[in-house]
């Protein structure tokens, strides 16, 4: 189709656990194949931390706040899709010891506390992983090399390799297992039904099937770009202690963020040179997040998107 026929929208989404979460202008929805082979479809109450805040809506400001939105909605469509995935999915398995004695001392609110102590422990490894190892490394790597320590270019440049390595081994490391294969089938059904209709097309299982599973805002691009905006940033940080280097890293986060969510979004609102120099990397990398899906999960896909597209054209950026 022409190029002057398409729109750009404000449609995103996410992949799940045998499903697609779709999130529009006004309403989310997860669609999820059940194991009867239906198609559950629910709308998501969602409110965003933002509220009627214009501060929260400005630029720079808006992406940290984004970030905090798209965890908090992510892990209740997760949580939902799980639910739904395995419904009617036959015998349960048999509970720990640990799970029988948590469940009555906390009963229905187990598997709250279990999803919260979740997501510190993620935050935790997250931390650990992206901000204290590779310091720690950079500083052993100087004692052999110390030409390598003067100024904080070499240290800001190398320490952002690794990170970017860290982050995209992990997903090649988990790409490997059944369930996160399917999900990222999942991840590129969800793209290509979004390419479909920011192209105009109707939305069935021949049309969507011909887009890329490469979008330019997607999660992957984002999280890349706020790593490379990162290496800038850690030129202007002095310090050397790993503790203190992770401290000052995690305090600018919401800088990276605002960075990085204002660049995505020029890449989703214009093509030019420049715009695809910056989409290049997180395009590269969404060949690992995301694979090719089969015509069921492009029908998942297609029942996500279909009830937070807004009849009056609102969602067209």
């Amino acid at each position: 189709m022409a190029e002057k026929t398409k729109i750009k929208t404000s449609i995103g989404g996410s992949a799940l656990i045998e499903g697609v979460m779709m999130r529009g202008p006004k309403t989310t929805n997860v669609a999820v194949r059940m194991s009867d082979n239906s198609i559950y479809c629910e709308e998501v109450d969602f409110k965003s931390i933002a509220g009627d805040n214009k501060f929260f809506k400005l630029p720079f400001v808006r992406g940290f706040v984004s970030l905090i939105d798209s965890m908090r909605l992510s892990m209740k469509c997760l949580t939902l899709s799980a639910d739904k995935a395995i419904e009617g999915g036959g015998e349960e398995e048999e509970p720990s010891k640990f799970e029988k004695w948590a469940m009555e001392k906390l009963g229905d609110k187990f598997y709250n506390v279990l999803m919260a102590g979740a997501s510190v422990l993620g935050v935790l490894l997250a931390v650990v992983l992206f901000f204290w190892v590779p310091s720690v490394i950079f500083n052993g790597i100087a004692k052999v090399a110390p030409a390598l320590d003067k100024g904080t270019v070499w240290r800001s440049v190398l320490e952002g390799i690794l990170k970017i390595a860290i982050f995209l081994g992990y997903i090649i490391i988990v790409s490997r297992t059944p369930d996160m294969k399917r999900t990222f089938m999942y991840h590129g059904a969800e793209h290509k039904t979004i390419f479909c209709y920011e192209n105009l097309e109707e939305l069935t299982v021949e049309n969507v099937r011909k887009y890329t599973r490469f979008h330019p805002r997607c999660g992957t691009s984002f999280m890349i770009i706020m790593l490379i905006v990162g290496i800038v940033i850690g030129l202007f940080i002095t310090a050397k202690n790993p503790f203190l280097r992770a401290f000052i890293k995690i305090l600018l986060l919401p800088v990276s963020c605002g960075i990085g969510y204002e660049l995505i979004k020029l890449c989703a609102k214009y093509d030019n040179v420049f715009t695809r120099i910056v989409a290049a990397p997180g395009l590269m990398a969404q060949r690992i997040t995301t694979i090719e899906p089969d015509d069921s999960m492009i029908e998942v896909a297609i029942a996500a998107i279909k009830p937070v597209i807004p009849k009056n054209g609102e969602d067209r950026i």
